[in-house]
């Protein structure tokens, strides 16, 4: 059973209580009504045990829905788990659930979360994730959605592409092209390569540009493929 608290409440040692925005990661029933949800706030991934959850007039159920953005009141004690004495949902991603293809990647996104968050305490974990179920709810194109979620995934846990030098040290040059070596984790010149200029500038609006406006890029998704690659061959290194 995850009984993580990570950054919200790890070294509480007094009872305390904390308002704050949350994303349900996880949901785990518990005895007759009661749940125990793993979700990842502003501050860090929190379990909680929601009780009574799952009787049909609970106060708490509307909050943690998959999918949902809620406030939530959490009360620490001096157990693992956190108690939600309260949740108001403040925004459902309805559109993903019309969609089988959109809630399949939504799910991994908050499985890859979860996994993430044991291993690293990171605070943009609840922005990445948000943004993504925004722009899925917006229907933007999923596979540039997807690369931006990988690879944002990467770097708040610590790993970068070089999208300035190729393997060899060499400034990356806009008349060359090139390919991904996977040994070498990097982009090797190759004069007829995947990879040009405007993808690997794209790529660099990946880690700097909110995901929206990468959404917004014209011809974007000539470009997935190969990206697409790269973070997922990124994504490796870090489990």
């Amino acid at each position: 059973m995850d009984t993580c608290t990570k950054n919200v409440s790890r070294d509480v040692k007094t009872p305390r209580d904390v308002k704050t925005r949350a994303l349900v990661l996880k949901r785990t029933n518990y005895g007759e009504a009661d749940r125990i949800v793993n979700l990842i706030t502003p501050e860090g991934k929190v379990s909680v045990m929601a009780k009574g959850v799952r009787k049909p007039r609970s106060k708490l159920a509307g909050g943690v829905e998959m999918f949902t953005l809620s406030e939530v009141n959490l009360h620490f004690g001096k157990g693992d788990l956190a108690v939600l004495t309260g949740a108001k949902m403040v925004r459902f991603y309805g559109e993903i659930m019309k969609d089988l293809s959109m809630m399949e990647m939504a799910s991994g996104f908050l499985k890859e979360i979860n996994r993430a968050s044991e291993m690293v305490d990171s605070a943009e974990f609840f922005e990445i994730l948000d943004k993504c179920l925004i722009a899925l709810n917006q229907r933007f194109n999923m596979k540039v959605v997807e690369a931006w979620f990988m690879l944002n995934l990467a770097r708040a846990m610590g790993e970068q592409i070089n999208l300035y030098t190729d393997v060899s040290g060499e400034k990356l040059r806009t008349d060359l092209k090139y390919r991904w070596d996977d040994l070498e984790m990097g982009l090797c010149a190759c004069n007829d390569g995947p990879i040009d200029v405007d993808a690997i500038k794209l790529m660099r609006l990946m880690w700097t540009m909110d995901l929206a406006v990468v959404c917004r890029v014209k011809n974007a998704d000539k470009y997935m493929p190969e990206i697409l690659k790269i973070a997922y061959a990124v994504k490796k290194v870090v489990k």
